[in-house]
């Protein structure tokens, strides 16, 4: 099987976790035996280009004239059986869907966020969710609020590169949707469900989990729609070293609010950007894993990390964090599969839950308020020993890269 990977990498000094799995998956089907061709751009060439080239960028989110160009003599050459999109934006174009559908190559695409509809891909606008351009020909609203890159003009591009590529993404083959949300959102686009699959991202093992450690960690980008401020809100709302110690990993506009955290408490600890050793030392320090988003977060990494090292995550309701913690479909009886580890964690089964925290396989969800998450903190420091094994047993089933790649292969087999 020939396979076209096809994706704009995102630039190196903006950490993309897209540009991860795209490396990561290209590696685990290339193990698998599938001969892979990758058709890669990255916006770090941006600066480098020539000024002809530089002259089109203003149109190449519509159209790229070289990368389709590129992408027929490859196809023509080396005649694949399918081409998986990734990231178009900015230098591939969605055109590259129509270049491969004028070769007879079926497109499968992974939709890593809500570029579809929202010109940032978000549903996040100033601190809140919005979901203003749904449903619209044209995203206006985008437009006047700047969405895209902080520019109206920038804005006014993507919005109109959406509304010209709509009939371009409702032809393609397959849309792999990480979650179920993202599947919801595909529906709402009018996407039929017969080419739509849910399948995840995920990460390499890591290996037998290391006993559990103390307290809990956030590690995410430090910007508002990860959910920082909400953590500490919640966080404030118990004395000080009653929950253990917080670890917060990562960088962003928001490392000022993680400083002064550090400095106010004693069971606070900001540990900066982590590399993939500091992130794994991290993760077995603790003993919960919080995900606090408070947008439709599509498919946080740190909860694949969570779950593979043996531990449990706290992470609010939205987005696709319901369906990562296994907190989105009814529960296996007790004493069967992966949840019947559940049933003994505190606040699960006989013990009530707190208003709002609803009890998943390898964790638990929240409202994204303050309240509801303070409520949950206790419950689930408590309950991080009897659900670990669980949060385990839950990558190795759903998550491991072993199921994974099966289930891709699948996915191109049905449209060779």
């Amino acid at each position: 099987m020939r396979i076209v990977v096809a994706h704009n990498r995102y630039r190196e000094a903006q950490p993309s976790g897209e540009n991860t799995i795209v490396d990561a998956e290209i590696a685990q089907l290339t193990a698998a035996g599938v001969e892979v061709l990758p058709f890669l751009r990255s916006s770090d060439e941006i600066p480098t280009m020539s000024k002809a080239a530089k002259a089109l960028l203003p149109i190449s989110p519509i159209w790229a004239p070289q990368a389709q160009h590129d992408l027929d003599r490859l196809l023509v050459e080396h005649r694949p059986d399918v081409l998986h999109l990734h990231n178009p934006y900015p230098l591939l174009s969605p055109w590259v869907v129509r270049t491969a559908h004028k070769r007879g190559v079926p497109v499968v695409q992974t939709v890593h966020n809500y570029r579809q509809v929202c010109s940032s891909g978000l549903y996040f606008r100033d601190g809140v969710i919005c979901q203003d351009c749904r449903g619209r020909a044209l995203g206006v609203p985008a437009i006047v609020h700047r969405c895209y890159r902080d520019s109206r003009a920038q804005s006014a591009l993507m919005a109109t590169t959406l509304a010209v590529h709509r009939p371009t993404w409702k032809s393609v083959d397959r849309f792999i949707a990480l979650t179920t949300a993202v599947a919801d959102h595909l529906r709402d686009y009018g996407i039929p469900d017969e080419r739509i699959v849910v399948k995840p991202n995920g990460i390499p093992d890591p290996g037998t989990p290391a006993p559990l450690g103390d307290g809990f960690l956030y590690l995410a980008r430090l910007s508002p729609e990860k959910g920082l401020g909400l953590l500490l809100d919640a966080w404030r709302r118990h004395p000080d070293g009653s929950l253990g110690p917080l670890r917060i990993a990562g960088d962003g506009e928001l490392r000022h609010l993680a400083e002064a955290a550090a400095a106010e408490r004693a069971d606070v600890t900001y540990l900066g950007s982590l590399d993939r050793a500091g992130v794994r030392a991290a993760v077995e320090a603790s003993a919960v894993i919080v995900a606090a988003s408070t947008w439709h977060d599509v498919l946080p990494t740190v909860i694949l990390e969570a779950m593979a090292s043996g531990r449990p995550v706290l992470g609010t309701a939205l987005g696709g964090i319901p369906y990562l913690v296994g907190a989105d479909a009814p529960r296996e009886p007790a004493g069967t599969g992966p949840a019947a580890v559940a049933t003994a964690t505190p606040g699960v089964g006989s013990v009530p839950l707190p208003h709002g925290v609803k009890p998943g396989e390898a964790g638990w969800v929240v409202a994204p308020e303050p309240a509801a998450l303070a409520a949950a903190l206790p419950v689930a420091r408590a309950g991080a020993a009897a659900l670990a094994p669980a949060a385990r047993a839950r990558y190795e089933h759903t998550f491991h890269p072993d199921v994974l790649t099966k289930r891709l292969i699948d996915v191109y087999a049905s449209l060779r």
